[in-house]
């Protein structure tokens, strides 16, 4: 299936789009991605809609990404005696401990000793999404006693944020960790690991699949946000979480930091996933609004790899309207004759290895000569995502015999995937690149394409080699060497 664009879109999946003939209507609206997430749903429902996505993805014949989504750590407060909760008012006092009694106006349990170990006075405690806010006066192993900063309510199993402090909790509860395994032995293609603090969090999670899928990092706290460099270095991709971080963080810091991650995950050539919020009205409205369309098209302008709906397609009315209008609004904006100015003036330049010259080199030529596509060989996914890391101003047709990868890729800006043989020789590489350009509707026989390969084949990062080919397989076969 040909898109006409080259943003990827994620799809959460959930009640409002189960089944595969929801799935595969949302595929062919579409959707490039289909996330799992891991904090609802038992293992069954998990089940049933990855064999309906593989399903859809066998009657296509296009790879198709699955992307699970694990909870990581909930802190939340304890109940109250009254069953209901209480209004805070700004300046009274409050009491958060390891109590279990039930909850009154005065104090609730909050059952999370690492929290307390790591406060100090004067650190932030925000309650139910930061609608409430408290400033902590005094604390120690068992207690913090708290002035309300801005009052609202306190109910049973609130959601408690701590935005000021590394907390010392790992990233991976005994839930995630049953749930990754699951999920790695079900077959997925990335897991996207919540709570990320550190590099560590990403190295534990990297150390329990195995290399049977790729670590996706959610940047949705400060403390991520500090240490990204690390994180990013560990990571195989970032999802920029930006409805946790406005909580913990001004709303008004967003933007930058989303555009700062972005253009680093560019730059490492690493996909990058602008979530949460795009087009939240479509949960129960067909047309979204102008500001959420305004807000998709600045992380495209951005050059993200991907942008996510989550409630919108997995609890919406309209899921297929919501892919429908994100794929709309991608197709516009990369129609727009500043787009690949803007690509341009944004790409960082990396000359770095061998490797990096060729992909820079391949797109120089493809922008100079009448080239229609750039057909890459690859073992891992790299050589791809160095050629997308360039954003190339024609098709990015990526071949690998290897159907993880393939998937895999299906989150990089940019990328056709082909399932294709392995190669042992130059010629028969042309000579496929080829066809699936022509199958694609990508190229004819008239037309040149770009082949990029790595000789010796079937050895990863040892790309090496650029070609300007035809793509007639009579003219192949009379110039290409062996």
């Amino acid at each position: 299936m040909k898109r006409a664009r080259n943003v990827k879109i994620v799809a959460t999946l959930g009640p409002a789009s189960e089944g595969y003939d929801m799935i595969r209507q949302l595929f062919e609206a579409g959707a490039d991605v289909f996330r799992l997430n891991m904090s609802h749903g038992g293992h069954d429902e998990i089940r049933a809609r990855h064999a309906a996505i593989r399903q859809v993805e066998k009657d296509t014949g296009r790879p198709i990404a699955i992307l699970a989504d694990l909870q990581g750590p909930k802190l939340r407060c304890g109940s109250f005696a009254n069953g209901e909760g209480y209004d805070l008012e700004d300046g009274a006092t409050f009491r958060f401990d390891l109590d279990p009694t039930p909850g009154d106006a005065m104090r609730v349990q909050l059952p999370h000793k690492e929290i307390f170990e790591a406060l100090e006075p004067g650190s932030r405690l925000l309650v139910n999404d930061g609608k409430v806010r408290l400033r902590v006066d005094a604390c120690g192993p068992d207690f913090a006693d708290c002035t309300v900063v801005a009052g609202g309510p306190i109910s049973n199993r609130k959601g408690v944020n701590v935005p000021d402090v590394v907390l010392p909790l790992a990233a991976l509860s005994e839930k995630d960790r049953n749930d990754l395994e699951f999920v790695c032995q079900l077959g997925v293609d990335w897991l996207a690991l919540s709570f990320v603090q550190r590099a560590a969090d990403v190295q534990e999670a990297r150390a329990l699949a195995r290399g049977r899928a790729a670590i996706l990092s959610k940047i949705e706290k400060p403390a991520a946000v500090q240490a990204f460099d690390e994180i990013l270095a560990a990571s195989d991709g970032i999802m920029v979480a930006r409805g946790d971080l406005g909580v913990e963080l001004p709303v008004h810091a967003v933007p930058p930091i989303q555009k700062r991650l972005v253009r680093k995950c560019r730059a490492a050539a690493k996909p990058v996933i602008v979530a949460t919020q795009m087009l939240e009205s479509m949960i129960e409205s067909p047309m979204p609004t102008r500001a959420e369309v305004s807000d998709v098209a600045t992380a495209l302008y951005e050059g993200a790899d991907a942008v996510m709906l989550s409630a919108e397609s997995a609890a919406g009315s309209y899921p297929i309207e919501a892919v429908t209008t994100m794929h709309n609004v991608a197709v516009e904006v990369e129609s727009d004759t500043n787009f690949p100015d803007i690509m341009q003036a944004s790409r960082v330049v990396q000359r770095n290895s061998t490797a990096d010259a060729i992909v820079a080199a391949a797109r120089e030529i493809a922008e100079t000569v009448d080239i229609k596509a750039i057909c890459c060989f690859t073992q891992s996914g790299k050589t791809a995502a160095l050629v997308a890391r360039e954003r190339p101003r024609v098709p990015i047709l990526a071949l690998t015999p290897l159907i993880d990868v393939a998937r895999r890729m299906c989150l990089t800006w940019g990328i056709v995937n082909y399932v294709t043989e392995e190669q042992h020789r130059f010629k028969g590489a042309v000579v496929n690149a080829a066809r699936a350009a022509r199958s694609g509707g990508y190229a004819t026989e008239e037309d040149q394409i770009i082949v990029v390969a790595g000789v010796p084949f079937n050895v990863q990062g040892s790309t090496n080699i650029l070609r300007v080919a035809p793509c007639a397989e009579r003219l192949i076969y009379a110039t290409d060497p062996e």
